[in-house]
């Protein structure tokens, strides 16, 4: 298959809308039509298959792996029944995927140098060692130049906003923790750390990554839910001469703007022209809201349970709402989401699923932009919202926050940013915008040249801050 294959960009598991991978041993009797009959069943329930691979033979029978997609444990589970009812089928096995790739943990800790030798030993370990020891204590500064540090991170959570889970605790959280570990290594080159703050007080959680950012080059918040994840990072930022970044907030805010800088430019629009509506308060919506008004965005009204926000009002508020109600919804328009979006032409929503009806899509300007993205199930389907007349809808699997946080890492340790700066984000917006290939908003997520692109902008930008 060639690189320009269509094929290339295909995920079966976001076409399917699938939250289990199985992978089904099969004992099958060897008579023709018999697969035909097997692959029937599993239709009949409308489970898509995946790989068939055979994995044994006997005189009488033959033994495949398939792997099938279900929406939920009930949709295997029905799957499964109508596969024991077929004559002459035997299910030897049934593998979750998804468990077993992440068995014994998604990451590792390996050697960067060889040790292979008595001399390699001593010079990685004693007594070698204790010369690089002696010159970090003379000049701490050359730490960076003599350890890992350079590449090196902390994924900080307590798990109390764990994808679309809420809170299941840190231990719970390991796994996404992990998972974004390998990504920045396999993406980057940047090793990371998962950090499991069992605590929800935030002095607890400041004072621990304060005492152990010493061993990093940066430090990523994540999966700490809102009001507690805006507290952290303020006095991170405040106590450390690193850069500190919240990905839930300003990773998923600079691919929003890197999906609109190419929305804009199909529907023909500026962001001068943009009335935009954010759906949920919370450590996302906020950061879109903000980045939304820095990028030019002529207006944006940020709705949340309560419905939009405006200065003055009371129920539901705090700090940082009231500090992005006044930068926002400058009519100081009162309502419910489906009067904020009335005439707005960009929906974002980081929310909740099912609260965006086609009504809704309907009553916005023509050529309307739809980025809905609340995970695991987005608050209106991307068919409904193209249906109801909106010109561009994205949902959460289309627009992935892996997509900014590699590079924008990569970028801050590469220039020794001591933080991340909102230029830095910006330019990190437009590098996946200009990567995007075609008519696609973003770029592929598996292309390591786009986390490479990233990462130069994001450096680049805080040099030009240093060169000022």
């Amino acid at each position: 298959m060639t690189s320009d294959s269509p094929m290339k960009s295909v995920n079966w598991q976001e076409r399917y809308h699938a939250a289990l991978i199985h992978t089904v041993r099969l004992r099958i009797r060897d008579l023709p039509g018999k697969l035909a009959e097997t692959l029937a069943a599993i239709g009949s329930q409308g489970a898509p298959v995946g790989d068939i691979r055979m994995v044994g033979v006997d005189s009488q029978y033959r033994v495949r792996d398939v792997q099938i997609f279900f929406t939920g444990e009930d949709h295997r589970d029905k799957t499964l029944d109508a596969l024991r009812a077929v004559d002459e089928i035997e299910i030897v096995q049934v593998c979750d995927d998804v468990l077993e790739i992440h068995r014994a943990g998604a990451i590792e800790t390996r050697s960067r140098v060889p040790l292979e030798t008595i001399m390699d030993l001593r010079m990685v370990y004693t007594p070698g060692v204790a010369s690089v020891c002696e010159l970090i204590a003379d000049k701490p500064e050359t730490a960076w130049d003599y350890t890992g540090i350079c590449d090196r991170i902390s994924i900080v959570t307590n798990g109390t906003a764990v994808l679309g889970l809420g809170d299941i605790g840190p231990l719970a959280a390991l796994p996404v923790m992990e998972g974004k570990a390998a990504i920045l290594a396999r993406f980057v080159g940047v090793s990371a750390d998962p950090v499991l703050v069992d605590s929800k007080d935030v002095d607890t959680i400041v004072d621990i990554v304060a005492k152990t950012a010493l061993n990093y080059g940066a430090i990523q918040l994540e999966d700490i839910a809102a009001p507690a994840c805006f507290e952290i990072e303020e006095r991170l930022t405040e106590l450390l001469d690193k850069p500190v970044f919240h990905d839930d907030q300003h990773g998923t805010a600079t691919v929003v703007v890197a999906g609109l800088i190419n929305a804009l430019e199909r529907t023909g629009r500026t962001a001068s022209d943009v009335r935009a509506v954010v759906l949920g308060a919370g450590a996302a919506g906020l950061a879109i809201a903000r980045f939304l008004v820095d990028f030019g965005v002529a207006d944006v009204i940020l709705c949340d349970s309560k419905g939009a926000l405006y200065p003055d009002r009371s129920a539901g508020m705090n700090r940082w709402k009231e500090d992005v109600a006044s930068i926002t919804n400058k009519a100081g328009q009162r309502g419910d989401l489906a009067a904020a979006m009335r005439g707005a032409n960009l929906f974002v929503g980081v929310s909740k699923p099912g609260l965006v009806t086609s009504d809704m899509v309907r009553s916005m300007e023509d050529q309307a932009i739809v980025f809905a993205l609340a995970n695991p199930v987005s608050e209106i389907p991307t068919d409904e919202a193209l249906a109801a007349g909106a010109a561009i809808a994205l949902d959460g699997r289309g627009m992935n926050n892996a997509l900014a946080y590699p590079g924008i890492f990569r970028g801050a340790l590469d220039a020794r940013a001591a933080r991340i700066t909102q230029e830095m984000k910006l330019a990190a917006a437009r590098a996946l915008a200009a990567a995007a290939p075609g008519n696609d908003l973003l770029p592929e997520m598996l292309d390591p040249s786009v986390h490479r692109r990233v990462a130069d902008a994001v450096s680049e930008a805080w040099r030009r801050r240093d060169d000022a």
